[in-house]
């Protein structure tokens, strides 16, 4: 009988099962595809959970928000699957369309009577009365595609710095600046972190960013203090008990988080919802009733789908090797990673209030739609990755046909 000491230790075993999944060709597509659905599927329960409160209380029916949520799911779903099946090589062609449609939108929203001012932001389009999309959600894909696009064609030059800025610099600066012209700082913030990431990821020397950084800090405190409210959005930030109307939704996030627990109390059990959130349970702040209602376990899960998320992502712009590929599987994976970090950051208080809204989890059609396109560009990278193509290849190739013969039985044996 064989000794039980000659059998490998049970964790090495797994250790080693773990990494021949994470080795295999396709495991950034199905890493990507599970983490998706384990948010949206999350973010769905919670937006019915977080949002009926609010619902009744406006006099709708409780199922209001989940109903159209469910819509933009739908929606979301369906050009996630028709961009997953397109080729990278066909999305690189439409970088400066992306772009162009980007810039016309954002300007668009500044036209009297076609933009809709929401919470002193500029940044909606109205289409028909009760239906509105924000050009900002798309205009980050776009900002990501096209810079792909344009890194592609520079791929040979990219040692020189004038390359490396232009024409990201200017144009995608154009971007930025029409989002801040509408006022939306948290937005403008994570696109400006989009460039950033990507700048860095073509391998940008600090003797350039380092400067960049400093203009971009300067530009966001001249906004900080050039408006009243965020600057008392500041103040809350440095003094979370002030008493003040705005302080009770941030406190109100952190009472959530703090009566959670381990396990939570129980889901449709959040106490915040029902006013102390305000208007913000089931968008920006849906992260404090996750927490308040399914505790630690629930935060966790979430920040593993995240990190799942992001590692896939990763993946997909190491293993690729084509540099539209690259770009784009990292400035997508930077934007969920960046956006989701800011929104916990914000309602976990480490950072002050910026209103940008839980990637694939909080309630919102353009930010749902726009997240989950991203989603089906990210995939359909994960399938044009060198290992992902020959694994595909071989799964198309044709059967090799089976040689039989029939040997006529001979009368004697008959």
């Amino acid at each position: 009988m064989a000794s039980d000491a000659a059998s490998p230790p049970a964790r090495f075993t797994i250790w080693s099962q773990v990494r021949a999944l994470t080795a295999s060709p396709m495991a950034p597509y199905y890493f990507i595809a599970a983490a998706v659905t384990v948010l949206v599927g999350i973010g769905s329960l919670m937006v019915l959970s977080s949002s009926s409160v609010l619902a009744i209380s406006r006099g709708v029916t409780p199922y209001y928000y989940i109903i159209r949520q469910l819509v933009f799911l739908a929606a979301g779903i369906f050009f996630m699957v028709i961009l997953t099946r397109m080729k990278p090589s066909f999305l690189r062609s439409f970088g400066w369309v992306f772009w162009v449609l980007a810039v016309l939108l954002l300007i668009a929203v500044q036209v009297p009577g076609l933009g809709v001012l929401v919470n002193g932001n500029r940044n909606w389009i109205r289409i028909v009365d009760g239906v509105q999309f924000q050009p900002s959600e798309f205009a980050k894909l776009a900002l990501v595609v096209w810079c792909g696009a344009i890194f592609h064609n520079k791929r040979g030059r990219l040692h020189e710095p004038l390359q490396l800025a232009v024409p990201l610099m200017p144009l995608g600066g154009l971007i930025l600046a029409l989002v801040l012209a509408g006022r939306d700082l948290g937005t403008g913030l994570i696109i400006g972190l989009i460039i950033v990431a990507i700048m860095w990821f073509i391998g940008t020397p600090l003797r350039v960013l380092i400067p960049l950084g400093i203009a971009a800090l300067s530009l966001v405190a001249l906004l900080v203090f050039g408006s009243g409210n965020r600057m008392s959005r500041i103040a809350i930030f440095l003094d979370p008990q002030s008493n003040t109307d705005l302080s009770s939704q941030p406190m109100a996030a952190l009472y959530a988080l703090a009566s959670g627990g381990w396990w939570g109390l129980g889901l449709g059990a959040s106490k915040q919802k029902w006013g102390g959130l305000k208007d913000g349970a089931h968008t920006d702040y849906i992260f404090a009733v996750i927490g308040e209602e399914l505790g630690l376990f629930g935060i966790l899960l979430i920040v593993a789908m995240f990190a799942l998320l992001g590692w896939a992502g990763l993946e997909i712009a190491m293993r690729s090797d084509k540099m539209f590929n690259r770009v784009v599987a990292a400035g997508i994976t930077g934007w969920f990673l960046v956006q989701a970090t800011i929104n916990i950051f914000v309602v976990m208080h480490l950072l002050p209030v910026l209103g940008v809204p839980l990637p694939f989890v909080s309630y919102g059609g353009s930010a749902l739609i726009a997240s989950l396109m991203a989603v089906g560009v990210l995939l359909s990278l994960a399938r044009d990755t060198p290992d992902a193509r020959a694994y595909l290849a071989s799964r198309k190739a044709p059967a090799r046909p089976r040689m039989t013969s029939v040997m006529a039985a001979s009368r004697e044996d008959s």
